[in-house]
Formats: structure tokens, sequence, C-alpha cells
């Protein structure tokens, strides 16, 4: 996974904990919503571009 794509999700992941607490903090459930929701895609995609990473390991590790 590139340097770009970690910090992409980063900053995604962050965007998404800010509005959350702001939705907290102003009371407003849509926002705390889309906040966790956003959140938590950012965690997916992580999570993805992880398992790819590994894959790509170990079929470097046969092929050497």
């Amino acid at each position: 996974m590139s340097f770009t794509e970690k910090a992409r999700n980063k900053v995604e992941q962050m965007a998404g904990a800010a509005k959350e607490r702001v939705g907290d903090k102003t009371d407003n459930e849509q926002m705390r919503g889309e906040g966790a929701s956003q959140q938590s895609d950012a965690r997916a995609k992580q999570a993805g571009q992880n398992v790819k990473e590994a894959g790509r390991n170990v079929k470097d590790a046969f092929t050497k």
C-alpha cells in the first residue's frame, strides 16, 4: 500500500472522528452517524489494503 493511500485513509478516519465529536457536542444524531460511518469506511479500506499487501508479500515470498 502506498503512503498516499495510508494518508488518505487516516485523514478520512480523522475527519469522521471530528464529525462524530461535533455531532456529540451539538446533539446532532445525523452528523454523529455520518462521522461514525465515515470512520468505519476508512477502517474497512485500510483493512482491505492490508489484506492486499499481505497477499503480495506471500506471493513475493514464493517467487524468490
